[in-house]
C-alpha cells in the first residue's frame, strides 16, 4: 500500500495500467486498494501543485503560528477545526515547538491577510498570539521541485 500512495503522491493522472505494471499487480487489484485508501479516509483528495507565481502574482501566502489554550476536554481539536474553516486557510497543522498550530493562508494582499489576522484569527477566544511569515518564493512543494534552471541555463564555473 506504501509504494501505491507514493506513486499516487507523485502523480495522481498516472493511469491505472502504469500502476498495475508497476506493482506488478492486476488493475482489478490496483482499482480496490484505491477504493479501500478512498474509503478508509487515507487518500483524502487529489490535487494539482500550482506554481503560483506564474499562474496568479496576485496571490500572497503567509505561515501563521497561532499560540492557544487548549480547551477542557477539547484540547486544541475544537480551535483547530474552528480556524480550519475560515476560507482563507489553505493547511492548518498542530506542531511542536513555541506554538502550537501553523495556519496556511492564502490571500489577494498584505492587507487582506493582516485583516484575517487581526479580525478573525486574534479574535477567538483562545488564541493567546500569532506570528506571521509571508511566503516570498517557493522552491520545492509537495516533492515537486520549483526551480526554473535547466543545466543549459547555467554558467560554467571555473576555479
Amino acid at each position: 500500500m506504501e509504494t501505491l500512495l507514493r506513486l499516487l503522491q507523485q502523480d495522481a493522472n498516472v493511469s491505472r495500467e502504469d500502476l498495475a505494471r508497476q506493482l506488478n499487480l492486476s488493475v482489478e487489484e490496483v482499482n480496490t486498494r484505491i477504493a479501500d485508501l478512498e474509503k478508509d479516509g487515507v487518500i483524502r483528495g487529489y490535487q494539482a501543485i500550482v506554481d503560483r507565481e506564474r499562474f496568479d502574482k496576485n496571490t500572497v501566502t503567509a505561515f501563521i503560528e497561532v499560540r492557544i489554550t487548549p480547551e477542557r476536554g477539547g484540547g486544541f481539536d475544537r480551535i483547530a477545526e474552528r480556524i480550519a474553516k475560515f476560507d482563507q486557510v489553505v493547511s492548518c497543522y498542530l506542531i511542536s515547538g513555541g506554538y502550537d498550530l501553523l495556519v496556511v493562508v492564502q490571500g489577494t494582499s498584505l492587507r487582506e491577510v493582516a485583516s484575517f489576522v487581526s479580525e478573525k484569527l486574534s479574535t477567538i477566544e483562545s488564541v493567546i498570539s500569532t506570528a506571521t511569515l509571508f511566503r516570498l518564493k517557493t522552491y520545492k512543494e509537495n516533492g515537486t521541485l520549483f526551480s526554473s534552471e535547466t543545466p543549459e541555463d547555467r554558467l560554467s564555473v571555473s576555479p
